[in-house]
C-alpha cells in the first residue's frame, strides 16, 4: 500500500470546490483511495472519491492529510491536488 502525507494548500481548507476537484480525480482510478486527517481524534479513512466525505474531514489550510491506495500513481496525483491552493483564481 502506497501512502503520502501532505499539507492542505487551499486557503479555506478542503471545502466544496477543492473536495469536488479531488473526488473527480479519485474517481478516474479503479483502485480505492483513502484520506486520513493526521492528528484527528477519529483516524478513520475517508473515501477520496466522495466530495461529501472529504468535506466531512474538516481539514483546514496547513493541516496534514495522509493519502493511501494500492496505486502509487493515484496517491501522488491526489496528494498533489491536496497540496495546491485549489481556490486560487
Amino acid at each position: 500500500m502506497a501512502s503520502k502525507t501532505v499539507k492542505v494548500g487551499s486557503s479555506v481548507g478542503l471545502h466544496a470546490r477543492p473536495a469536488s476537484i479531488i473526488a473527480d480525480a479519485a474517481e478516474a482510478y479503479d483502485e480505492d483511495i483513502f484520506l486520513t486527517l493526521v492528528g484527528s481524534d477519529d483516524d478513520e479513512e475517508t473515501d477520496a472519491a466522495s466530495s461529501l466525505m472529504i468535506m466531512a474531514l474538516g481539514a483546514e489550510q496547513g493541516d496534514e492529510v495522509t493519502v493511501t491506495s494500492e496505486n502509487a500513481e493515484a496517491v501522488e496525483k491526489i496528494a498533489g491536488l491536496i497540496e495546491q491552493d485549489l481556490d486560487a483564481s
